[in-house]
């Protein structure tokens, strides 16, 4: 429900009050799980992270081509997203789009650092790893692979939020698609730089 909620209202008018009368249960029940809407936030990014970590090793595990296996790989993490009935507790389409809206406001914080310590950010940073580490095969002598990797993941949900909200910045939507666009970036990086 938290979800749906996020979804509809946003994260800032999102609250646990309203989270409580929506679920029948008082506010403070909620507070036993989460501090606070933040940590909300966090949870379910991290799950969402997770998930399409899970999601990206299944797709590319058996690719042994370097071409191959990377363009796999950022399909898997700029596609629109599709409801997987694998996981029937969580609407991934409504989560995409809170994370698409509202991941920054789960990092953009003065606690970052603290969090990150603690955990908050695992799998996104595990994704990140694998990514990393699919664009050195592809290109061993590319120096940037780990900025690389950010600015796909990054891209990705900028892209998907400007072609929604400001589509006049971007070639994305209609025709174009983050995918399209983000494979021909990275593609063109990495052969302008295959010999170092």
């Amino acid at each position: 429900m938290s979800i749906v909620m996020m979804g509809e209202l946003g994260f800032e008018k999102f609250n646990f009050r309203k989270l409580g009368e929506k679920i029948g249960s008082n506010e403070s029940s909620i507070y036993r799980y989460f501090e606070n809407k933040h940590k909300l936030l966090l949870y379910l990014t991290s799950w969402y992270w997770g998930w399409m970590e899970y999601q990206l090793v299944f797709a590319t595990h058996n690719i042994l081509e370097p071409t191959e296996k990377l363009t796999k790989a950022i399909y898997m993490i700029t596609r629109e997203i599709t409801e997987d009935s694998n996981f029937s507790h969580i609407n991934e389409v409504l989560l995409n789009q809170i994370v698409i809206n509202e991941y920054s406001k789960s990092y953009l914080t003065k606690e970052v650092d603290e969090e990150d310590k603690e955990g908050y950010f695992a799998s996104y940073k595990r994704l990140a790893r694998r990514l990393s580490e699919m664009i050195k095969q592809f290109n061993p002598n590319y120096k940037y692979p780990s900025s690389l990797a950010s600015t796909i993941l990054g891209g990705a949900l900028h892209q998907h939020f400007l072609k929604d909200h400001f589509s006049s910045m971007t070639e994305c939507g209609g025709e174009v698609t983050p995918t399209e666009y983000l494979t021909n970036l990275v593609f063109n990086v990495l052969n302008q730089n295959f010999n170092g």
